[in-house]
């Protein structure tokens, strides 16, 4: 405890935490405390009883003046970092899951198990609104029970990128065999049309039910479906468009797919489903659920 300090003495508290790796707050509501509130991480100003300097000063302004505003900020502040996470997560790991498709079968010397159409579909359509609705998931129920983030600690710590390089090889390993045995079982001679049609589908699929693995870090068994609306919205009106494009003949001729039958449908759902099932073996097994 420290009284009747100087602003210097007050900069100079500061600036000791943080030479022991610190995140400094500090409030204040005088110009006295400028250079401590500008010194510090975040610098907490009162709005009502607060001069102006304070408040030019701070990296917050309390509106109310009630302390536990900034309870509420910081839960917000979490919430709002953990779902650009969530984003980067999913959109990095479903395009790593594209290259790797196209890149494996032109190493294996296979016709391209896509084409640019498809992929211009995936990644308009598929990728995007479970993204979106990524971006607006709600706040972790025990977010503010997480220790808080190191300052200049990258995004993609706490072992991010290997799960995105896993996820992505994992999507573009089911692609590939959805291409292999549409071509190898289904397709006559001439162009892989069903083999197209199953990776173009699996891709994008697996993809929609990827989006559910990346909303937490829990189960989704113990979050529940339904915790967010948005992401049941999204995945729905992704799921009626990439049916939609191979099933109705005029989109499918746009998209160079073919009408599959009941057989390589339930292929392309075990295959789209196995994402889901992979990750939550991972969060088991690394006992994420119980975080």
């Amino acid at each position: 405890m420290f009284a009747r300090v100087s602003p210097e003495h007050k900069v100079r508290i500061v600036k000791a935490f943080q030479a022991r790796g610190a995140v400094v707050a500090m409030t204040g509501d005088g110009v006295n405390d400028a250079p401590a509130l500008k010194a510090a991480d975040i610098g907490c100003a009162m709005g009502k009883g607060g001069t102006d300097v304070a408040k030019g000063a701070a990296d917050m302004v309390l509106t109310d003046d009630n302390f536990s505003s900034i309870v509420a900020a910081v839960r917000e502040g979490r919430g709002i970092y953990q779902n650009i996470r969530k984003a980067v997560h999913f959109l990095l790991s479903c395009n790593i899951g594209e290259i790797l498709t196209i890149f494996a079968a032109f190493l294996m010397g296979l016709p391209s198990p896509l084409l640019a159409i498809q992929l211009l579909w995936v990644n308009l359509v598929t990728d995007s609104l479970p993204a979106l609705a990524l971006g607006v998931e709600g706040v972790d129920s025990d977010v503010m029970r997480r220790k808080p983030i190191e300052r200049g600690k990258s995004m993609f710590s706490g072992g991010l990128f290997g799960e995105i390089a896993i996820e992505g090889v994992l999507i573009g390993v089911l692609s590939l065999t959805a291409f292999l045995i549409g071509r190898n079982f289904f397709d006559g001679p001439g162009a892989p049309v069903i083999g197209r049609t199953m990776a173009f589908t699996v891709l994008a699929l697996s993809k929609l039910v990827h989006a559910f693995n990346v909303r937490s870090e829990h189960s989704l068994f113990k979050i529940g479906l339904a915790s967010k609306k948005y992401m049941l919205g999204a995945f729905a009106a992704c799921l009626a468009l990439q049916v939609s494009v191979v099933s109705i003949p005029t989109a499918a001729v746009i998209f160079r797919a073919a009408p599959l039958t009941d057989i390589q449908w339930l292929i392309v759902a075990a295959l789209s489903l196995a994402p889901l099932v992979v990750v939550e073996m991972g969060k088991a097994i690394g006992g994420k659920e119980e975080g």
